[in-house]
């Protein structure tokens, strides 16, 4: 006997669209410094350095947090300039000493403060489950971007109903106390495949395609122009 989709999906509660609150920055910050997160953050930027052309550009991270993606791909891309924007004043606090090439400022993700067709990179971690509306997020993504430009942006999965449990147990055990909680609220607050898909095809950013990352993220790629 087969159960009724109704049953094995886990409806989606969505979180709070600004991560302000100074214990939830403080949690976040020092996890982000912490080995096992600190090398997921490895793996997004290897990703976006897999995505990118020969040349030198300027890339735009939407919903920086503390910094800590950029900071990372500047060390690595030492002729490209960086923007990190973020809605949440007490984040763009946190991210400190930035190097010469990276700038961080204040921001609405839905609105953001940048012409058309300004980036050649484009990026976006871990902050879609926070979107109240995900299609002026693709909108904003769609406008700012050159027409070569790459794109990533990556987020949580979420499970199953059945599989919830275990998943944010086993995903969630490198966290403790409110790192924890917080975690498992983002998984709850993320989005399946199948809706991920749906919002990408109603998006009409081109050259763009669903991917998956391990058992715990997905998100959306595209490779720039000229990129190997």
């Amino acid at each position: 006997m087969s159960w009724p989709r109704k049953y094995l999906d886990l409806p989606r509660i969505p979180e709070p669209e600004v991560m302000d609150d100074s214990n939830e920055v403080q949690a976040y910050s020092s996890a982000a410094a912490d080995a096992y997160l600190s090398n997921i953050d490895d793996t997004f930027v290897e990703h976006a350095l897999r995505l990118i052309g020969p040349a030198a550009g300027r890339a735009l991270d939407i919903g920086c947090g503390p910094g800590q993606i950029l900071t990372k791909l500047s060390a690595r891309l030492p002729g490209w300039k960086f923007i990190g924007v973020d809605r949440s004043l007490t984040m763009i606090h946190r991210a400190t000493s930035p190097p010469h090439s990276v700038f961080f400022l204040a921001g609405d993700a839905c609105s953001l403060p940048f012409g058309g067709s300004s980036f050649d990179l484009v990026l976006c971690n871990s902050v879609l489950h926070h979107i109240g509306d995900p299609a002026c997020l693709f909108a904003e993504i769609r406008r700012i971007a050159k027409p070569g430009a790459a794109i990533l942006l990556r987020d949580l999965r979420r499970p199953s109903r059945v599989a919830f449990p275990l998943h944010v147990r086993w995903y969630g055990r490198h966290y403790d106390g409110l790192m924890y909680s917080l975690y498992r609220d983002s998984v709850r607050a993320a989005y399946t495949p199948e809706e991920l898909s749906a919002m990408l095809n109603a998006a009409g950013i081109t050259g763009v395609r669903l991917f998956r990352h391990g058992a715990t993220h997905l998100g959306i790629e595209r490779r720039a122009a000229g990129a190997n």
